[in-house]
């Protein structure tokens, strides 16, 4: 059957829609990790509860709940046996909530350093980058107008993080929009979904990876052969792709299956990210529509 023009008008209003509920489910959520994240509480209980409360809502967590402390930027999410605490730490608290597919990505910084300065640098960097976002602005200017707000303060940003666009089941898709200056980039055009993700630091503005994986994705799909594997491949179907975090799944033998998958090259692996310097890092992170003359972000907390 022929899609009517009216048909399809409806069916990405009903998409952007879905944008925007799983956003104000984010704002909600990002809006208890600030009361909960103090110092004392448990990483892991602060990960399972803000992922419940996205369930409890109607929606799924487009990916594991990110909880990175000073250094480290992303990536870190806790084990299922983790007895880590939060003291005088500058945490990044990075969630993503999907509905049908359709994803918002956001990130706040909760600093018990003292700070201030490494804070505002993503956040106003954010602000900043936001304020000239719209159809036919070029990604090379956002990430301009990102590195001379983070100058500002001082600080630097962390050049081998991007943010991104935004596609159903896709949580990394193009274009990349970069943190500071360069010298070609993609213009952007209404209706683009993007996050927008500023990382800040007083180190020398670079990341690695550090450490064994927590979180996982599947990259494509073929015949393995331990059974093991295949019923933990069987169970990963109902992510579509999207990362899930090991505590997530419950079955025997499970670091076997997943180095199985990951070394058959099933499996992406992702360790965290740490300043290669040591210095601490911030993070802010919002989810926007392209719109003609400006933007519409969907996760911005209610006041």
């Amino acid at each position: 059957m022929t899609m009517s023009k009216k048909d399809a008008v409806e069916d990405k209003d009903e998409i952007l829609e879905k944008y925007r509920h799983a956003g104000a489910i984010l704002a909600d959520v990002h809006s208890a990790a600030r009361e909960r994240t103090v110092k004392g509480t448990s990483m892991l209980e602060l990960a399972e509860y803000l992922e419940n409360m996205i369930r409890e809502r109607g929606a799924s967590p487009a990916f594991p709940c990110n909880i990175s402390l000073n250094e480290d930027a992303a990536h870190d999410t806790p084990k299922a046996d983790d007895t880590r605490t939060i003291g005088e730490d500058m945490v990044k608290i990075d969630i993503g909530v999907h509905i049908d597919g359709y994803i918002a990505d956001a990130a706040i910084t909760v600093d018990h350093t003292g700070n201030t300065d490494i804070v505002r640098a993503s956040e106003d960097a954010l602000g900043a980058a936001i304020e000239i976002v719209r159809d036919g602005v070029n990604t090379a200017e956002i990430g301009e107008v990102i590195e001379q707000t983070m100058h500002n303060y001082r600080c630097n940003p962390v050049v081998n993080l991007t943010g991104h666009g935004l596609q159903q089941y896709v949580q990394h898709a193009p274009p990349q929009i970069p943190n500071r200056k360069v010298d070609h980039g993609t213009i952007l055009r209404t209706g683009d979904i993007v996050a927008i993700e500023p990382f800040a630091t007083n180190g020398v503005g670079k990341i690695s990876e550090h450490g064994s994986a927590e979180i996982y994705s599947v990259k494509k799909s073929k015949p393995v052969r331990l059974p093991a594997a295949r019923e933990l491949l069987k169970k990963l179907e109902e992510y579509h792709g999207l990362p899930f975090a090991k505590r997530w799944i419950k079955m025997e033998r499970l670091d076997h299956s997943l180095i199985q998958l990951e070394r058959a090259g099933v499996l992406q692996a992702y360790p965290v990210l740490r300043e290669v310097s040591g210095g601490t890092i911030s993070q802010a992170e919002h989810t926007m529509i392209v719109l003609e003359g400006g933007c519409e972000v969907i996760t911005a907390e209610r006041v």
